[in-house]
């Protein structure tokens, strides 16, 4: 399971993600979010309902973000590159804050059935023969009460937000991490 985890977390394909990083970094050529029409240059601010900021994937991935790439040459114990400087002020504001989030769950873990931990995706885009997403337009939401897996349909997943670089085994894995408290309606 655990190398489950790391070829889904890590966007899909360890190989596919480290080459397409490691071209886009090269190339350094900015490159728009993959829906332009899903994410405006003007997005409005999020709301705040029940305490919970709203956040959607127009605010999350509404800015380009090209990971750093990827030096098997570094030092093993200095600190990777983040790119944390891309990640907009406003979207920073976010870190420590409770949101509501809408996507397409991702089973990572599970425990007795239910689904403990999993990447709350933008879109079925990426599954099966999809793009790799951009690394803003996934979350990996961890549950302290597992849920029932539900794929193929919006949910929204209520907890505290964690906005910045994640790494595994020297890997970028995402920028966005939901502590989930619980899970909201079916959208759709």
């Amino acid at each position: 399971m655990k190398n489950l985890r790391r070829y889904l977390v890590s966007g899909f394909s360890m190989a596919a993600v480290l080459m397409a990083s490691a071209q886009s970094a090269q190339n350094a050529t900015p490159s728009a979010p993959s829906d332009p029409a899903a994410a405006p240059a003007n997005t409005p601010p999020p709301q705040v309902e029940n305490g919970y900021l709203k956040l959607g994937f127009e605010h999350l991935a509404s800015y380009t973000f090209n990971p750093p790439p990827f030096d098997p040459a570094a030092n093993p114990t200095a600190k990777p590159p983040t790119g944390e400087e891309q990640i907009p002020p406003s979207v920073k504001s976010w870190n420590g804050k409770k949101a509501m989030i809408t996507g397409y769950m991702v089973p990572v873990k599970m425990d007795k059935g239910l689904v403990t931990e999993f990447l709350l995706m933008r879109n079925t885009m990426a599954c099966c023969f999809g793009s790799v997403p951009n690394m803003n337009e996934w979350v990996v939401v961890k549950m302290k009460k597992g849920v029932q897996p539900l794929m193929d349909v919006p949910v929204a997943f209520y907890g505290e937000l964690k906005v910045g670089a994640m790494f595994e085994n020297g890997y970028m894995t995402g920028l966005y991490e939901l502590d989930g408290e619980k899970m909201g309606e079916v959208q759709g």
